[in-house]
């Protein structure tokens, strides 16, 4: 399964307990990790800039760096979310031709599929995770 994970998820993942954790950990490392130079450098800067945390001290973080395959997206034919940063990880995701964006943001889950790919809470994501077994 391709997977392309929005910020929000991978901070949570990575400065807290809990299911962000357990996915960020457990989970996210026996799949087929994408990410693009723009949602890694919003990473690193969100870290910073919200936890004065620099990218180096995670050592979680350079795991996952170091396991995603970095893609170039394209620009969208048209602005879908409110955000350019949701419509940089929908053009992400399909330039990786992911099968779901994993993601904990409202205006993106809305959307519930784009261009065939699902985009999933970390629950949901857990949920049919679990259903796979």
């Amino acid at each position: 399964m391709k997977v392309v994970c929005d910020t929000n998820v991978l901070i949570a993942g990575l400065v807290a307990d809990g299911l962000c954790r357990d996915i960020v950990k457990r989970r996210l490392p026996a799949l087929k990790l994408f990410s693009s130079k723009p949602l890694l450098r919003e990473l690193a800067d969100k870290l910073k800039e919200k936890f004065g945390i620099k990218p180096e001290e995670l050592p979680l973080l350079a795991a996952y760096e170091g396991k995603v395959s970095v893609v170039k997206p394209g620009r969208l034919a048209q602005p879908v979310c409110r955000a350019p940063d949701d419509d940089e990880v929908l053009a992400s995701a399909v330039a990786a031709q992911a099968d779901v964006i994993l993601t904990g943001d409202d205006d993106l889950l809305m959307l519930k599929t784009f261009q065939g790919i699902r985009l999933l809470s970390p629950r949901q994501f857990v949920e049919m995770l679990d259903m796979k077994k």
